[in-house]
């Protein structure tokens, strides 16, 4: 048989045995035995017969190794130097793929790759120190150059790669089975990077010609995107990308700082945000293009510090104020996704604040406005929470700041005269406003959202106490002269002060509502009583008892009622006082109304019904038996006070429904006119609300109102002092004011809080110290 050991192939024989002399059946018995056992028949041996001795057969191998002929690595590398060759001079190779890719193999086998890789990297290093040497005498212009380079290192990459795919056998055995040795692709990048930062000549002209480049495409020019992508992955992938990063961050800032300045003072706030928008859009789309991803961060904030951060306070304090008056949302929003970029929040919010305070403040101190006051502010607020809302993300730091403006501008009116705490009289006055007319035709639904935004005003008043007080006032003369639109609209208003101030707040305002509910139950038992049926006349009364401590104090108001009215007051008091022993009835006159029916003329036209005041109503009952009568008769006659009876005749007389004549015409009335019943009175109304000027509030009035207030806080301040100093026994003048003004919920001066001081040590409550004058203690 035949063994193939190396490139030799050696003949093994069997050894022949020695011939022997046949015998008669032309063998002997040995031989009979070994052929008969060759064949696989038995033989039978005869017992007696002798054995014969066995042979044994022998195979020699030879054990020689082979060898490679002494030119098998240099005839070798030969052929594929050529190969290499031809691909650095973009030549034809003259032998096949399969042929060099197989030499490559046999080197590698017999352990030779160390040297295959180290020639094979002398080789293309050679080759490419002449190509990157060959650049430096390339075209003088940057931008052309660029041209120049992108082409050598296309050709650069696909002959690496074409001798890659030749030696790949290199590449997957010797390169992976061996340390520190890098892949031939990395090779020739290392020797690319090496031999291009050895000249740095090429590698600034390439850098300023990408800049040039990106600067052209900043300015509007079109530009060869896929030759800056091409160039840029040269550097990432040649590792020297940082360099280049430097540079055009650099070239960056200083291109949106010249530029963001000319900006700035070219365009308007909202054009100018707009620019920067678009500058943001187009560096992000850059650094999709062509850029390294790693670039976006630090590129962003270059154009952050110099579009927006540098001119942050110049853009709130010339676009804030603008866009917010003019209600532009989506400029606004724009405005503070911007400076939020750059931790503008705090410029933000002092100019939405200082807004917010200089709209409030001339809507607060417009003379001219001032009964629209409220519902001014409430514009101003409602639209403020839009923005807050649709354009400033609603911001919880701005949304203090409002609440704080809001504050600021609603209280900023504490000075002393007639304009003390008129924001709070004012709000007092629009919910009066809201709850009388019901909201001018609104829905429960509309009026409770009404009040609501109402309530947010209200929150801001330091000098509840103000509102309170003309709330009540206001309260008390819809309750008696039914002019509430909803009872249960003022039940829920006095729930939501209820709310927001306690029980005490709302207390007196509760006992209004039980009182008139009293006094229906009061009437109906005055009805049924025997008082009631032995009264005569056709007239009717229905009175309302009111508890002294809930309502309002109303000034005596002296009148000498008709014998008609005054039978009736007489047995309504008989009745309750006979019912309420020990208690008082004070009888208010200025607060009743009447319903009169009048005949000017015969026939049903010529009669009506006339809703008037008490006052009203005791002057014309005075015509049922004389034509005319003077000032002075009737003065003498009802007992009013002089002003209020001219008042009272001015609107029967002087206004839009002329129940009576003056003689002579004008408005002003004066002891010697005439008055006469009008009997050519005609309206096509049969019902007719005769207006009565003394209902309504003079500011006289409202001074009284609020006076009233300002000594009820004479007591809650002395009631501190005394508080704070006997807690404290001995305290500075300074300290004690300090802590009046931390306890006390109303807006007070230190001029009024040291006449309080001065009242009490008068009283004997405090004493001052008597080697230091401006320190107080406490007598116990």
């Amino acid at each position: 048989w035949m063994r193939r050991g190396g490139s030799q192939v050696e003949r093994v024989e069997r050894e022949q045995p020695a011939k022997r002399p046949k015998g008669a059946g032309g063998s002997t018995m040995e031989d009979g035995v070994r052929a008969g056992a060759a064949r696989g028949v038995p033989q039978r041996i005869n017992a007696g017969a002798s054995k014969a001795p066995v042979k044994k057969m022998t195979i020699s191998l030879k054990k020689e190794r082979p060898k490679l002929p002494e030119t098998f690595e240099e005839d070798t590398w030969q052929k594929l130097q050529l190969s290499v060759r031809a691909v650095h001079d973009e030549k034809p190779v003259e032998q096949s793929f399969e042929e060099l890719y197989k030499a490559v193999e046999d080197l590698c086998i017999h352990k030779l790759g160390q040297n295959l890789y180290a020639r094979l990297a002398e080789e293309c290093e050679q080759h490419i120190k002449k190509q990157v040497a060959a650049l430096v005498s390339q075209a003088s212009d940057p931008v052309e150059f660029l041209d120049v380079v992108e082409a050598c290192w296309n050709t650069h990459s696909e002959q690496m790669s074409l001798i890659r795919s030749i030696f790949l056998y290199l590449d997957r055995t010797y390169v992976i089975q061996s340390c520190n040795v890098v892949s031939l692709w990395a090779m020739g990048l290392q020797l690319f990077r090496k031999h291009f930062e050895s000249v740095p000549e090429v590698q600034r002209k390439v850098i300023a010609g990408i800049l040039a480049l990106v600067h052209r495409e900043r300015k509007g020019d079109m530009v060869n995107r896929a030759l800056l992508r091409n160039l840029l992955r040269m550097h990432t992938s040649l590792q020297i990308y940082p360099q280049f990063e430097g540079a055009f961050l650099e070239a960056t800032e200083t291109f949106y700082h010249e530029e963001g300045n000319a900006m700035m003072n070219q365009l308007d706030v909202p054009s100018y945000l707009l620019y920067v928008e678009r500058r943001l859009e187009e560096e992000g789309e850059r650094v999709g293009h062509y850029l390294d991803p790693q670039t976006r961060k630090p590129l962003i904030v270059k154009l952050d510090e110099q579009l927006l951060e540098m001119h942050a306070e110049a853009i709130i304090s010339k676009g804030l104020e603008t866009l917010m008056a003019d209600n532009r949302v989506k400029d606004l929003k724009r405005l503070y996704t911007l400076i939020a970029r750059v931790n503008g929040l705090h410029h933000i919010k002092v100019a939405f604040s200082a807004y917010v305070k200089r709209a409030g403040l001339e809507i607060v101190t417009n003379e001219e406005r001032q009964l629209e006051m409220v519902q001014d502010l409430l514009n101003l607020k409602a639209k403020v929470d839009v923005l807050l809302e649709e354009a400033l993300d609603g911001n919880e730091a701005l949304a203090h700041a409002l609440k704080d403006a809001f504050e600021a501008l609603i209280n900023v009116k504490q000075v002393s005269g007639n304009a003390q705490n008129k924001p709070a009289e004012a709000i007092a006055k629009f919910v009066d406003l809201q709850l009388r007319s019901g909201g001018k035709g609104a829905s429960e639904v509309e009026l409770e959202a009404v009040l609501d935004r109402v309530l947010t005003l209200f929150r801001y008043i330091q000098g509840k106490d103000v509102f309170e007080a003309f709330f009540k006032k206001d309260l008390a003369k819809r309750l008696l002269l039914n002019k509430s639109a909803s009872v249960d609209a003022e039940k829920s208003m006095i729930s939501k002060l209820k709310q927001e101030c306690g029980s005490s707040f709302t207390n007196k305002l509760e006992g209004m509502f039980k009182d008139m509910e009293l006094s229906r139950d009061v009437m109906t038992a005055y009805a049924d009583s025997s008082v009631k049926k032995q009264s005569s006349g056709e007239s009717e009364i229905a009175v309302h008892v009111l508890t002294t401590g809930y309502w309002p104090a109303y000034p005596p108001a002296p009148l000498k009622l008709p014998k008609e009215l005054l039978d009736h007051q007489e047995a309504f008091e008989k009745f309750y006082l006979s019912k309420h022993q020990g208690r008082r009835l004070t009888w208010q006159n200025s607060l009743a109304h009447c319903w009169m029916k009048a005949s000017f003329r015969p026939g049903s036209h010529g009669r009506k019904e006339l809703l008037v005041s008490l006052y009203q109503a005791s002057i014309l009952l005075l015509f049922n038996s004389t034509d005319s009568l003077t000032l002075t008769e009737i003065s003498e006659a009802v007992g009013m006070d002089k002003k209020d009876l001219v008042v009272t005749l001015q609107s029967l007389a002087c206004g839009k429904t002329k129940i009576l004549a003056k003689n002579p015409k004008g408005r002003e009335v004066v002891d010697t006119d005439e008055f006469l019943f009008n009997s050519k009175f005609d309206s096509k109304q049969l019902r007719i609300k005769v207006n009565s000027i003394q209902l309504k509030e003079t500011q006289e009035e409202n001074d009284k109102t609020t006076e009233s207030v300002f000594q009820d806080r004479q007591y809650q301040v002395d009631a501190a002092v005394v508080r704070v100093m006997k807690a404290r026994k001995t305290l500075s003048h300074t300290l004690l004011i300090s802590e009046l003004f931390k306890q006390l919920k109303f807006p007070v001066t230190p001029a009024d809080l040291k006449k309080r001081i001065e009242s009490l040590i008068e009283r004997e409550y405090l004493e001052r110290d008597k080697d230091s004058p401006s320190t107080y203690t406490y007598l116990a």
